[in-house]
């Protein structure tokens, strides 16, 4: 299993790197580093490298999407999605592998 971004997730990705004026050897790099409340915390960036040999690609929704082979081991079957509402916007991760994770959803235990 991979990570994936859902559609709505996909086109928020495209909004920003249109606007950002990012070619298209930008990757959205998804990971996670020591961290945050529960343990670990989710990291999403851009990125111009990637490298067969540490780095899986995939391409949801016409978004190639980066995840470090270190990272797929706690981010194996998670699913990037928008959320935007009145009062807040942004990535959420639905993460199986989660044991527990913070009230903000930015931080996780596995």
């Amino acid at each position: 299993m991979a990570v994936k971004i859902t559609e709505r997730a996909a086109e928020e990705v495209k909004r920003f790197q249109k606007e950002h004026n990012f070619g298209d050897d930008m990757v959205l790099r998804i990971g996670i580093a020591a961290g945050g409340c529960s343990g670990f915390s989710y990291t999403l960036n851009f990125d111009d490298s990637y490298d067969d040999k540490v780095d899986t690609k995939y391409d949801h929704h016409g978004v190639a999407v980066v995840v470090d082979k270190k990272s797929a081991l706690y981010l194996d079957g998670t699913t990037v999605d928008w959320y935007e509402s009145l009062e807040k916007q942004g990535f959420t991760f639905e993460n199986p592998n989660a044991v527990k994770s913070c009230g903000c959803g930015s931080s996780f235990q596995a």
